[in-house]
């Protein structure tokens, strides 16, 4: 039997919608197996635009035959569309620096397949030694050093490494590099950060020291996608924790990285899962 299929689609809302594209799976034997949709109404301050994500069994269609046969409604409504498989694990790059507790998270979720993603290398901008504590197994490792002078060369070989290994997705596992907005443009809608969030906001070194300083009662940790205004990205997800007066420094810094590992993650499940789309400065998420 094939693999579910999962159909992601936006456009602008307007009536039948959710028909046309359930009679076209009805039309071609095709059983729906879950089916979520989101109408963001201008009424109520969004965007009028309807989301909906869709996972069913194709019953021996092929996929590229679903997608051409999609095509034709999906011009009739301006859809931004997407068909994948269900169980075809999505290519991703992993970016470290010398902070590599999100790495090993994310390595020990796939390799207990808890993380639907292949990963095709990881990259840092430190040697091998410096950046990794943990096997790695057989994922590719490659470093490319940054320096202000080499930056363009440098995001240029990062760019040829994701094309050469056609990369779904590049994941900023605590990358302690600032991507330029050539190269945030590039993977746009296709990349996550992970940083702290604290209320208020701490910008800097340091930032569970300054939390300290100031006696926060709660920090957390946001992943987001890439662009060009720094850690200002669609949001995906976002926890926190509480803290109290008895914690220390290294308290906040110990807790803090937990709170990033297990963000980061679901933020790359959620995406590998088809289960984001983008809606202008903010995402729809399906959660499952």
């Amino acid at each position: 039997m094939a693999a579910p299929l999962i159909l992601t689609l936006a456009c602008a809302d307007r009536p039948g919608i959710t028909a046309r594209v359930t009679g076209f799976l009805f039309e071609r034997n095709c059983n729906i197996l879950d089916a979520q949709q989101f109408n963001d109404r201008a009424e109520a301050g969004g965007t009028d635009r309807f989301f909906m994500r869709v996972v069913f069994d194709p019953d021996g269609s092929t996929a590229e035959g679903l997608r051409a046969d999609f095509a034709g409604l999906a011009g009739e409504f301006a859809m931004e569309w997407k068909m994948a498989r269900e169980d075809r694990p999505r290519r991703t790059i992993i970016l470290v620096s010398k902070f590599d507790h999100c790495l090993v998270d994310l390595l020990y979720r796939w390799r207990t397949g808890e993380l639907p993603i292949d990963p095709v290398a990881i990259v840092s901008n430190h040697p091998r030694d410096a950046a990794i504590r943990v096997d790695i197994g057989d994922v590719p490792f490659h470093h490319i050093p940054v320096t202000p002078e080499t930056k363009p060369q440098a995001e240029a070989a990062f760019r040829a490494l994701a094309a050469e290994t056609d990369a779904e997705l590049v994941v900023l596992a605590r990358y302690m590099q600032v991507f330029s907005d050539e190269q945030s443009a590039h993977f746009a809608g296709r990349c996550i950060n992970i940083h702290h969030s604290f209320l208020p906001g701490f910008k800097g070194a340091r930032p569970y020291h300054q939390a300290h300083e100031r006696g926060v009662k709660i920090i957390g940790a946001t992943a987001h996608f890439v662009t060009a205004d720094l850690d200002e990205g669609p949001i995906i997800h976002q926890d926190v924790e509480r803290i109290t007066h008895a914690d220390s420094p290294a308290d906040l810094v110990r807790k803090g990285r937990d709170i990033e590992r297990r963000v980061l993650a679901e933020a790359v499940r959620l995406f590998a899962q088809e289960r984001v789309l983008m809606n202008g400065t903010r995402t729809v998420v399906f959660r499952g």
